[in-house]
């Protein structure tokens, strides 16, 4: 049995959850999403989520058709209807159809829809034994044209970095901005460690503002570690002591080698490890509940 897909209003199965080729987000990447986690029959940080989403959707002029609460039903209701427990939702709105010309006031009104699914984006060896990335030569959009704070539709800029990660034969890419500074990877923040503080790029310099990223954040002041945000380059991802990547489908896995560099000692380090066990146990415990007993 299929997926069931909210598609404006309605659950639908999925060889039935179409949208028309004239929707703007098909066309033109004209639309603002998130992707958000289940896990253990809870949706987790679902109303930072749905605040970003918002805001997302404000910032490019996009009238989103359902208030928090309504869209909160909604992806209860989706991930209810699949059965999830441990799973990945995404949850796209796109301006909706128009015609073949680019002004949004042809575009009448907003599509929503929900997916809920199962996903697993890296091997578990890789959470145990650390990922190896490369930084490459596309770089992060510009702040001016497309604010990274904005989730929109368009992620052509990390599709392009992300195939040369392909080329690399690598899972994941470290994006710099156009100064040089370190942004972002493809769908990933990053953090590196030193002096026992944790340094991430500031969202400026063309980073996502990652609901992931801000969790780790908290977790590490409660644990006593220095937390900054403060611009740095390459080199000072290959004299780093630990470096890890958060997202909310990777969570927290981390680096152990960046540019054929080693970091640290080449595996895994002691922080990251022991963020990476406060952040599981995080997810198991907190949460928008799914069903009436979890």
């Amino acid at each position: 049995m299929g997926l069931k897909i909210y598609l404006d209003g309605k659950l639908v199965p999925e060889e039935e959850a179409r949208v028309s080729v004239f929707d703007h987000g098909l066309l033109y990447g004209d639309g603002v999403f998130e992707g958000i986690r289940s896990y253990n029959g809870r949706i987790f940080k679902l109303d930072e989520h749905l605040d970003r989403l918002y805001a997302s959707a404000q910032a490019i002029m996009l009238d989103i058709p359902l208030s928090k609460e309504d869209l909160t039903a909604a992806v209860i209701n989706t991930v209810r209807a699949n059965q999830i427990r441990d799973g990945y939702i995404r949850l796209v709105v796109t301006r909706g159809v128009g015609d073949l010309g680019l002004d949004p006031r042809k575009a009448l009104k907003p599509s929503i829809f929900i997916i809920a699914d199962k996903i697993t984006l890296y091997p578990e060896e890789y959470y145990i034994n650390g990922l190896e990335v490369v930084t490459v030569a596309t770089r992060r959009n510009l702040p001016e044209a497309i604010n990274p704070c904005i989730k929109s539709l368009n992620y052509l800029n990390n599709i392009l970095a992300k195939i040369e990660a392909n080329i690399a034969g690598v899972l994941e890419a470290i994006m710099l901005n156009a100064e040089g500074f370190v942004a972002e990877c493809t769908g990933d923040n990053i953090f590196i460690i030193r002096d026992r503080a944790l340094i991430t790029p500031p969202t400026y310099l063309g980073a996502l503002e990652g609901i992931t990223r801000d969790t780790v954040m908290q977790l590490a002041r409660k644990m006593d570690y220095p937390v900054k945000e403060d611009p740095f380059t390459r080199y000072d991802l290959y004299t780093a002591s630990e470096c890890f990547l958060t997202g909310t489908a990777a969570e927290v896995v981390p680096v152990i080698k960046i540019d054929s560099r080693e970091i640290g000692d080449g595996r895994p380090g002691p922080i990251t490890r022991k963020l990476m066990e406060a952040f599981h146990q995080l997810t198991q415990t907190t949460g928008t509940a799914v069903y009436y007993s979890v």
